[in-house]
């Protein structure tokens, strides 16, 4: 079985080749060791033990991407991670808030027998709470590439389909302003000179964003 350090670095490597840039793209040690915590030199000595294991191909001066084994690893950790976020919030009614920090330790832990149990009891859900895609216990996984809030056009509406920011501080502010996956919105204006976005949510309230926060909500047109 992989060690908890192992699982943590493909996963680690996964997100960042296919969310946060271009998929299959080289990931930079330096990106890497500071996702996982630790110095750059730690990681490169984690980055050749997992090259002699067949799970990353790495090139010294350019960075490290996963090989098909390693991707096949880490889209069953992040399976694990969504659904044991979705658990805990759709049965333990945990807030939406608060489950990413419970997933990274469970996800280590569970059984992949409890694991479908838990997907079986949930009705085998495409989203976890974030509206983060949950790999199949087959390995594939949604490929939806929607649109970020900041660029909606004035006057369209949109529905948001994800938040990509796991920070709880974030988390709670979406939630408070009805900015939640589901949601719907209407793009009312932007203001360029003020770097904001102003939208309408499902009460009729009027909210401004700034851009930052805008780029981190996605959304789809309705």
């Amino acid at each position: 079985m992989p060690s908890v350090a192992v699982e943590n670095y493909v996963k680690q490597i996964y997100l960042a080749q296919h969310e946060g840039g271009p998929p299959g793209r080289l990931v930079p040690m330096g990106l890497l060791a500071a996702a996982v915590g630790v110095t750059p030199g730690t990681a490169t000595t984690m980055i050749k033990t997992l090259a002699d294991a067949g799970l990353v191909a790495y090139e010294p001066r350019g960075g490290v991407r996963l090989t098909k084994k390693g991707e096949k690893l880490a889209l069953h950790v992040v399976r694990r991670h969504r659904l044991v976020e979705l658990f805990l919030v759709n049965v333990l009614g945990i807030d939406w808030s608060d489950v990413h920090t419970e997933a990274e330790e469970l996800e280590h832990a569970v059984s992949d027998n409890l694991i479908e149990r838990m997907a079986a009891h949930l009705g085998h859900p495409l989203f976890d709470p974030h509206g983060d895609p949950i790999p199949t216990a087959e390995g594939t996984i949604e490929d939806a590439r929607h649109g970020r809030l900041v660029d909606g056009k004035p006057g369209k509406k949109y529905r948001v389909t994800r938040v990509l920011d796991q920070n709880p501080a974030f988390l709670k502010f979406v939630d408070e302003h009805g900015l939640k996956p589901a949601s719907r919105v209407v793009v009312q204006s932007r203001d360029e000179a003020a770097d904001a976005i102003a939208v309408v949510v499902k009460d009729q309230r009027v909210i401004t964003l700034g851009t930052a926060a805008a780029t981190k909500i996605l959304v789809a047109p309705v």
